[in-house]
Parts: C-alpha cells; sequence; structure tokens
C-alpha cells in the first residue's frame, strides 16, 4: 500500500508538471515523502567527508600539441590524463580554452529557464526523449527508490544540433555556442585518453566515441530539508564522457576509494569524468567513478551543466565493445560486446544507483 501511495504520489507531481521548483516555490517547509532517502543513504551523508583534491590537469590553452620543444609537455599531459583516468575516473581541466564569459553566459541562461514564469516552463514538460529537447523531474522519477531534489532539462546538441529558434529563448543561442567549444574540448580530452592507452590520437573519435553530445542544466533549488534527500543520488554517468561546468554553490562528491571526496567548484574550470561507456570499452583501464550531489538549503539555487557525449535514450545500433588493440591472453574481454539501444534500455528499466555495467559482465 505504502509503495502505491509513493507511485500515486509520483504520477500526480509528475503530471503538474512544475517540477521541484514548483514545490519550493509554494512555501512548503516539508519534503514530500517521495524526496524522502533511505536511511542508509542519510546516515552516509552525516559521515566525515574527505578533503582530498582531485587531479587538476593544464591543458595549456587548449592546445596541448607535440611540436619541438613542447613535445615533453604533451608527454606530461597525456601521462597525467592516464594516471586519473585510471586512478579517479574524475579529473578538473583549467586552461582550457573556453572563456569565463561563455561559461558564465550559459550557467545564467540555465538559471534563466528554471527560474522563468512557470506557465512558460510548463509548456517544455516532457519525456520524450525522441525530441531534441525536454525538460522535467528526475529521469529516474518511477524507478527510484527516493526522488532528488532537481529539475532538469535535456538538449541533444550533437551531431544534429536544433536550431536556435527551436529552442527557449533564455538561452538559445548560447547553448548551440557553448555545445561547439564543448565539442571542441571534448575532441582533445578523447585525443588524450587515445594517447594513454597507447592508441593512435584519433582511436576513440574514429569510434565516433565524440560523435553524439548531449547537454543537460541541473537546477536544484533551496530545500526546507536538505538532510533529508539528495540533489541526485549516487550513479554513474552513462556516456563515454562527461565535461561538467558548475556554479559556486558547491555539493558534488565523487567516490574514490570508498570515501566520498568533496568537489567543490573551482571558476573558470570543468570536471571531467569518465563514463560507462569508457569503462566498458576500455575493459576496466579507465574507471567510471560514481559521483551524487548533496542537496542545499543555501537561499540562491544551485545550477550544473553537465556535457554527456552519449546518445542515451536516442536510438543507437552500433555495437561495441572491448577495444582489441587493448586485449592479450593476460588481459581477455572482460564484457560481451553490445549495442547502444541495449545499453540505453538497461539504463532505463533501472534506477541510476545501480551500476549497469554489471550486466554486461561475462
Amino acid at each position: 500500500m505504502e509503495s502505491f501511495d509513493l507511485s500515486n504520489e509520483r504520477k500526480a507531481f509528475d503530471e503538474m508538471k512544475m517540477g521541484v521548483k514548483g514545490l519550493a516555490d509554494s512555501g512548503i517547509t516539508e519534503i514530500p515523502p517521495m524526496f524522502r532517502a533511505p536511511p542508509t543513504i542519510l546516515a552516509s551523508l552525516k559521515a566525515a567527508h574527505q578533503q582530498v583534491k582531485i587531479p587538476t590537469i593544464d591543458l595549456k590553452g587548449g592546445s596541448v600539441k607535440y611540436k619541438n620543444q613542447d613535445s615533453m609537455t604533451r608527454r606530461d599531459v597525456v601521462e597525467q590524463v592516464r594516471e586519473a583516468a585510471e586512478k579517479w575516473g574524475f579529473f578538473r581541466v583549467t586552461n582550457h580554452g573556453i572563456s569565463l564569459e561563455l561559461q558564465e553566459k550559459m550557467l545564467g541562461g540555465i538559471r534563466g529557464f528554471h527560474e522563468q514564469d512557470p506557465q512558460v516552463r510548463k509548456q517544455f514538460y516532457c519525456r520524450d526523449h525522441t525530441r531534441n529537447f525536454l525538460y522535467y523531474t528526475n529521469v529516474d522519477l518511477f524507478t527510484s527508490a527516493s526522488a532528488s531534489w532537481r529539475d532538469t532539462i535535456i538538449c541533444y546538441t550533437a551531431p544534429d544540433p536544433p536550431r536556435s529558434q527551436d529552442l527557449p529563448a533564455v538561452f538559445g543561442e548560447t547553448m548551440l555556442e557553448y555545445s561547439k567549444e564543448v565539442m571542441r574540448l571534448g575532441e582533445l580530452i578523447f585525443e588524450l585518453l587515445s594517447e594513454a592507452l597507447g592508441l593512435n590520437p584519433n582511436h576513440l573519435k574514429d569510434m565516433d566515441c565524440a560523435k553524439s553530445q548531449m547537454m543537460t542544466g541541473q537546477y536544484y533549488p533551496p530545500c526546507p530539508q536538505p538532510d533529508l534527500t539528495l540533489g541526485l543520488s549516487k550513479h554513474s554517468d552513462f556516456a563515454f564522457l562527461t565535461v561538467l561546468l558548475q556554479d559556486n554553490i558547491g555539493g558534488l562528491q565523487v567516490l574514490h576509494d570508498q570515501a566520498w571526496i568533496d568537489v567543490p567548484p573551482v571558476p573558470g574550470s570543468f570536471v571531467i569524468n569518465i563514463g560507462d561507456l569508457l569503462q566498458f570499452i576500455t575493459n576496466d583501464r579507465f574507471i567510471s567513478a560514481e559521483h551524487r550531489v548533496i542537496a542545499h538549503g543555501s537561499s540562491k539555487a544551485r545550477v550544473s551543466v553537465p556535457c554527456f557525449f552519449t546518445t542515451f535514450k536516442k536510438a543507437n545500433p552500433r555495437v561495441y565493445g572491448p577495444i582489441k588493440e587493448l586485449l592479450s591472453e593476460d588481459n581477455p574481454p572482460k564484457y560481451r560486446d553490445c549495442s547502444i539501444t541495449e545499453f540505453s534500455n538497461i539504463f532505463s528499466s533501472k534506477e541510476i544507483t545501480i551500476p549497469r555495467l554489471l550486466h554486461l559482465r561475462i
């Protein structure tokens, strides 16, 4: 009966199309039961968090090249990327070539969308991923143990970007400009990751790892009871790679050596994390780190812009498996081959806290 009541509560909430922002604006002082996290999760929130810093890599203005005296610089950067991808699955990049002005415009556009007139925002509320742009609360709203305190916009920005006139006026042109810059940055990082694997710089790009991009805008309203819920539950990303821009509120944590590490915002930098698909094709050489976002009670909403190199829920019949050049008698394949569509279906049928790579283990 309790499960039935929660299901009805989620359905009614979703049909309102007002999101968590609508709840926050209503002036509630207690969060609805559907947002209350299980006791085991709440216990982990109260545990002391490590203050270890995640690796930070200087990309030399976004033009790390092999050129005479600069060749050692490129090798150094590749080695830093390799170590971070193998041991952390998370790293920060600076000096990447994307202007602070564009970053701030993008964050402001996401905030502007979520804080515009509710009736305008409501027009975009939809869970149909055949569309190029949609807005909703929680991708796993109907499969999770508890809902998270956030709203999301999603836009499939590559390889077939929408027209600016088909996007919300508050950030349409900025989103398309930002998408191109993140694509350029992502391609550079895929080159560095390819070299870190001992492969040709274009290897991962030639596998179409950098072909598809899905941009999201996460909005975390102030929560009246932040100690009872999460902004985003523990999960790993269904992507090859994620490029994350976050504002100055903070709350991101990554699980490293069985301890939660705070990843505070650093103005102008991006957080890069390895996704499930890259762990899959590298046969566990690189790791897809689990991470989460803590709910907050500050007066201002937290905003972040994760860009995923993935087709996510778009149909994609391409089949992937562990990269053959990385396999040997001592390193046999750990996963069976799988299409992106099958992987997406596995993702959609489970709550995001459940590791999905387990389903592909040989």
